[in-house]
């Protein structure tokens, strides 16, 4: 059998549609409900469907009269404030494009980014970087603030094959690509309501992430919203040690999070009492073993876990209704037509590795790559998109991730999951976390490095020991560094690439790969 799913499609997008209507419908219906509350040990802000929809279509009409038209492009270089989806779904009701970034960029990287992107106007909060000699003007939290008692805009409505957002993602070459989103991907994230998150609009979903992460906005406020759920955020400054506190005073259901924010919430050992809490979301980076245990041990619920990109957002998951398989990232969602794709474009049979790819029809496919056309397609193999990750299908469909393609090691020539090293290491009673890499040691030779985080650094011997019994010897790591944290970027993601640099930079390897 070929590592072959395909689920019945999913109802069609309604036309014509706007994402931002679609996600603020529920105001028309319960304009005094609950939709966001900004959570913290003293109390919470909260906004009805009501209040922000007037806010949205303020923001919208107040960009109009700016002279600003549809289609335009408007770059989000905002803080962890609530005016960031309410610019984001502002800009969006008028029929403008934001652009949301990460407000840790400096200036010339925005220099850069702004240069291929035109915008017609930046959004700045206070200490965001923005351009040296920006390309556009640039508008304060002040003036943006002053557009929500505005009148509102009419909802810009068009063909859900329509551009409605842009987003950048981390290139292999380490450029950032700039991703083109239709506004039908938010109707296609209703997949994941069943297949990853279990939502009903009598949800309290709690995201721990910033408001202004791409994570944040999908999982922890959009799909809420669309949902007629009420999403809850912490405000800024709260702690991980805070959360569980918080979790219990505001009874929330669902929680959502990347790994490192579960380690951390973990960190005391203590049970943890949320006898609100269904379960909990993961996604961003693999979600290791011993903390997955260590989090139903400390709750009584489950962590259910997705994969995705910016691409597509999630497409794979286990679910409450359909838990992953032990050792998997689960199934493909309810509508999603998914394969593992062979060097020769064709599925693999099952049991064998293959790129993980989704079909072109997938209703929350990206539209392209922004002045890419050849980079776009050649990320398609016949009616495939290729994710440039590698999985593994059991006889029952369910996937296991073997990492990125580019992060595989290939050890004597046989490749190396580094997720697969790293669940060993991290189950070490003495590491905290760890990461390998493939790194050259001298001009055509490489070999598997480990950096670790332990309160002190470690025997080799034992390390050495420990890996011994329970890895092949071409999985085990020749090299092993103490690091004080893992290099991690602004979404808390591990950075391979850094790691592999600083193990090469130490050894006195130059020029490598």
């Amino acid at each position: 059998m070929r590592s072959l799913v395909e689920t019945a499609p999913p109802p069609p997008c309604p036309a014509p549609f706007n994402l931002a209507a679609h996600v603020l419908a529920q105001a028309a219906v319960t304009p005094d409900r609950i939709a966001l509350q900004l959570v913290r040990p003293d109390g919470a802000e909260r906004w009805s469907f009501g209040r922000l929809e007037a806010a949205v279509r303020g923001v919208g009409a107040g960009l109009l009269a700016r002279g600003l038209v549809p289609g335009d492009r408007v770059l989000m270089r905002l803080a962890n404030s609530v005016e960031f989806p309410v610019l984001f779904l502002g800009a969006v009701a008028a029929g403008l494009v934001p652009v949301p970034t990460s407000a840790q960029l400096t200036a010339p990287e925005v220099a850069a980014l702004a240069e291929g992107l035109a915008p017609a106007l930046i959004v700045a909060g206070p200490g965001v970087a923005v351009p040296a000699d920006p390309p556009c003007p640039v508008l304060d939290l002040e003036a943006l603030r002053a557009m929500y008692d505005g009148p509102p805009c009419a909802w810009a409505m068009g063909s859900p094959e329509r551009l409605g957002y842009i987003v950048f993602t981390s290139g292999t070459s380490g450029r950032p690509r700039a991703v083109l989103h239709a506004h039908r991907a938010v109707w296609a994230r209703r997949m994941m309501w069943e297949g990853w998150y279990g939502l009903t609009p009598a949800d309290r979903l709690m995201h721990a992430g910033a408001l202004n992460w791409t994570y944040t906005l999908g999982t922890g406020l959009l799909d809420p919203w669309a949902c007629g759920a009420t999403a809850l955020v912490p405000a800024p400054g709260v702690e991980p040690a805070q959360l569980p506190l918080l979790m219990r005073r505001f009874d929330v259901s669902i929680f959502a999070a990347a790994p490192g924010v579960y380690r951390q919430m973990l960190r005391s050992g203590a049970k943890l009492a949320l006898p609100r809490l269904r379960h909990g979301l993961s996604a961003g980076e693999k979600l290791a073993e011993p903390v997955r245990a260590a989090w139903e041990a400390a709750t009584g619920t489950a962590v259910h876990e997705a994969f995705g990109m910016s691409e597509c957002s999630t497409f794979l998951s286990g679910a409450p209704g359909r838990p992953a398989p032990a050792g998997s990232s689960g199934h493909a969602q309810p509508g999603r037509r998914l394969a593992l794709i062979g060097a020769d474009g064709a599925p693999v049979p099952r049991g064998q590795p293959g790129v993980i790819a989704v079909h072109r029809s997938d209703p929350g496919l990206f539209l392209g790559y922004l002045g890419a056309e050849a980079e776009t397609r050649a990320r398609f193999a016949g009616d495939w998109f290729l994710t440039g990750d590698i999985g593994v299908m059991a006889e029952d469909g369910a996937i296991a991730y073997l990492g990125r393609d580019d992060d595989m090691m290939n050890a004597g020539g046989v490749r190396v999951s580094p997720l697969e090293v790293e669940a060993v290491l991290n189950a070490h009673p003495d590491i905290a976390e760890s990461a390998v890499c493939e790194v050259t040691v001298k001009p055509g030779v490489t070999v598997i490095a480990a950096g670790y985080v332990a309160a002190a650094p470690l025997a080799e011997a034992a390390l050495e020991a420990w890996a011994g019994a329970r890895l092949a010897r071409y999985k085990q790591p020749r090299l092993w560094r103490h690091l004080p944290a893992l290099p991690r970027g602004a979404n808390n993601k591990l950075l391979r690439r850094a790691l592999r640099r600083g193990i090469e930079a130490g050894l006195g390897v130059t020029g490598a790969a």
